[in-house]
């Protein structure tokens, strides 16, 4: 695979999204930039300016009319896609450090930084899909995290439940009309934080990444742990692919952990694990540190990634990706042909 590198950013990558359709791909990092581009050849669209702070997150609504972010600077804020305009903004005591917009675009969560005495919170905002409507102002409802702060969250199925990671590793449950604890579990190692959760294409199960050096994919109604991949590195993300049974890890060593010149070697690569078996199945290099966000193309074409290096690099998948059979798979398959 050559990959299109993208050089809009001049700073590191936090967070990169494809639209539903998966013709477009917004990448947020460091600088204060948002920058939308052309998935299929890396031409920028432009950029989305006003944050003045470092960007942490970014989602687009499912019509791709709309789009949230979040920052260091304490705000949501919400843009029109086409033109760049700004929306709506709103105003919190600590950083925005996850946004994501429900499966048909009606709600906005955003995760709220536990910082200087205020505690950790899931705000969930409605959205008003008309571009001139005026956005409500207040949220429906705010979850605050007596605990364990949460670092990411998602929404399930059809906005059922709400789910967070958080900074112990613990993987919370909420109801997504009440903001109610319906249960939590101990989904990685304690005192391990989770850096990432994105839900399956169908928001039936979700893979979260760890500081463990695991990700696990568990079902959204009852938290189990359905696979776990097990690394060498601390991971940062971690998506789960369409139409065929793969995940794509991502992480490293960071900079200041890095004490010898061999444990670099082999850190900075997006990693294939097969969804069922487990087992790894290749890697993709080409980062200069480590990868702090991935994503795949909703049709499964291909994936992007995003790194402290600054740069994101979209990869579209060739052919024998799409051909390639684990052995189990070869003789299933060819059990199902003598039938």
């Amino acid at each position: 695979m050559r990959p299109i590198l993208l050089q809009g950013h001049e700073r590191s990558i936090t967070q990169i999204k494809y639209n539903r359709d998966g013709d477009l791909l917004f990448s947020t990092a460091k600088d204060h930039v948002v920058c939308a581009w052309y998935s299929v050849n890396g031409e920028r669209l432009g950029t989305y300016q006003g944050h003045q702070g470092a960007l942490w997150t970014v989602d687009v609504n499912p019509t791709t009319t709309l789009l949230a972010t979040g920052a260091a600077d304490n705000t949501i804020r919400l843009w029109e896609v086409k033109t760049g305009r700004c929306l709506k903004t709103w105003d919190f005591p600590t950083a925005v450090k996850r946004v994501e917009f429900s499966d048909d675009g009606t709600l906005l969560l955003g995760v709220t930084e536990m910082r200087m005495g205020y505690l950790g919170t899931v705000v969930v905002f409605p959205i008003n899909p008309d571009i001139e409507a005026t956005q409500a102002a207040e949220p429906l409802f705010t979850i605050t995290m007596s605990g364990s702060k949460a670092t990411v969250a998602a929404w399930s199925y059809l906005n059922k439940y709400i789910i967070t990671g958080h900074e112990d590793g613990s993987v919370g449950q909420y109801d997504g009309k009440s903001g109610e604890l319906i249960q939590d579990v101990q989904a990685h190692e304690p005192d391990f934080l989770i850096t990432d959760l994105q839900m399956a294409p169908d928001r039936t199960y979700f893979i979260t990444a760890s500081k463990d050096k695991t990700a696990k994919i568990l079902s959204v109604d009852n938290l189990k742990v359905l696979k776990t991949y097990v690394t060498d590195t601390p991971l940062n993300t971690a998506t789960i692919t369409a139409k065929k049974d793969f995940v794509i890890l991502g992480g490293g060593q960071e900079a200041r952990d890095v004490t010898t010149t061999s444990s670099r070697q082999g850190k900075f690569e997006a990693r294939f694990y097969h969804k069922i078996f487990e087992s790894e199945i290749g890697r993709v290099k080409g980062h200069f540190g480590p990868l702090n966000t991935v994503a795949c193309h909703p049709k499964g074409v291909g994936y992007a990634s995003g790194g402290e290096d600054g740069y994101v690099r979209v990869h579209h998948f060739d052919k024998p990706y799409f051909d390639f059979m684990f052995e189990v798979e070869k003789m299933a398959s060819a059990q199902r042909q003598l039938q």
